[in-house]
């Protein structure tokens, strides 16, 4: 799959979509230590946030100037989840609707790249559960540990 996009947005945040190939090496590292620092560090979870499922993973993230702003990555149907799922996303300036433009941007990213696509698979933190019920997603289980925090699967029907 070959995807490689960028694009300025009205906000004036650049879009930047590729695959784990087409990622630079620096691009990669910038990544995780952003995934490291909020998850790991921020959060006091102790996992291994390195997965494997990066390798087949769209990874999707907003700059601004020269930082990054918000990240998420979007995992094919069988690599994380048993569907289409969005994960590690992730804001480093809050309250700036940077979460719910990366959100967007990764749903439209599973319909464009990942088609037919009928529903899509989160593992959301259950503080975060407000969140992703405001893009349509639902709650299918009850709480539950994963990475040291509460979490619940939800999921949106296309």
């Amino acid at each position: 799959m070959s995807i490689s996009e960028q694009q300025t947005l009205e906000n004036g945040c650049v879009l930047h979509i590729k695959t784990f190939d087409q990622l630079a090496t620096s691009e990669l590292y910038d990544l995780l230590h952003i995934r490291s620092a909020v998850f790991i560090v921020e959060q006091n979870c102790v996992y291994q946030d390195v997965d494997y499922s990066d390798q087949s993973a769209i990874h999707l993230w907003l700059t601004r100037g020269d930082r990054i702003v918000a990240m998420s990555r979007v995992c094919p149907t069988g690599t994380k989840l048993a569907h289409v799922s969005i994960g590690r996303v992730i804001t480093t300036e809050r309250g700036k609707g940077y979460g719910t433009l990366i959100f967007q941007k990764a749903i439209e990213a599973a319909r464009t790249y990942l088609a037919p696509v009928t529903l899509i698979e989160i593992e959301a933190q259950l503080t975060k559960q407000h969140f992703y019920e405001k893009f349509g997603f639902v709650a299918t289980s009850a709480p539950f540990m994963l990475e040291g925090l509460l979490h619940l699967n939800m999921e949106l029907r296309l």
